[in-house]
């Protein structure tokens, strides 16, 4: 018991950090960014051509890589029932794509410069565009099904309490904000105006961080009671 406690501290931390780190966009209320949070990307904040554009991808660097970590720490550790195997390895997606998005930035902002959007609606913009858009989606697509899948992990097998009670209402509002969002991106790609993306966008990834901070508040508390007093099928993290 003390090594699968251990573990599960050990993904409880890794994973808390990457939430953490992936809520480093709002420093863009304290930081004059020259960017409209209602409008523009998050991923425009960093731009190539963006004043913090190197603090945001780093930023974004390392919250892929310790949620990576955290994912590939729980699939490794026993038992390793279907539904936890599916989430843990959609979040190591999510966490590969995010630091994968970090290195291929935009290299400018097209909801802020009309220039720069008339340039990428063209294809006169590197291919690292492209790239980020593919690395982004994927992205999504794990955070999605790694909080389907791991919310019902913790029902059906009936542990991580807190995830268990929180985490339908989290992906509820995480799908509704990624129709928000591909809905804005069809609009603003189509020229009909921007519908608020950014605050779309904004909502969606704040909803994967609290989801990821619930996820680690309940893997750590999973083996904190006196031996023999967890729930049958509780024990470990994976």
């Amino acid at each position: 018991m003390p090594e699968t406690s251990g573990t599960s501290r050990s993904v409880a931390m890794l994973i808390a950090l990457g939430a953490l780190l992936y809520t480093t966009w709002v420093l863009e209320l304290l930081l004059a960014t020259g960017l409209d949070p209602v409008q523009a990307y998050v991923s425009e904040l960093s731009a190539a051509d963006q004043p913090f554009g190197g603090l945001f991808r780093a930023t974004d660097l390392a919250a892929g890589l310790f949620v990576l970590a955290g994912a590939a720490t729980a699939l490794l550790t026993p038992p390793r029932r279907p539904w936890c195997v599916t989430g843990w390895t959609a979040l190591a997606v999510f966490g590969l794509a995010t630091a994968v998005d970090s290195r291929l930035p935009l290299s400018c902002a097209p909801t802020d410069d009309p220039e720069c959007a008339a340039r990428e609606t063209a294809g006169l913009v590197p291919a690292t565009h492209a790239a980020h858009a593919y690395s982004s989606t994927l992205a999504m697509a794990g955070a999605l099904a790694g909080m389907a899948a791991l919310t019902v992990a913790a029902r059906r097998y009936r542990r991580w309490p807190a995830l268990a009670r929180f985490g339908p209402a989290l992906l509820a509002v995480e799908l509704a904000a990624t129709v928000w969002t591909l809905t804005a991106v069809a609009a603003f790609e189509a020229g009909r105006g921007i519908w608020w993306l950014g605050a779309g966008q904004r909502l969606q990834v704040l909803t994967v961080a609290g989801w990821l901070a619930v996820l680690a508040l309940s893997v750590a508390r999973e083996n904190t009671g006196p031996p023999g007093a967890g729930r049958p099928g509780t024990r470990g993290t994976a």
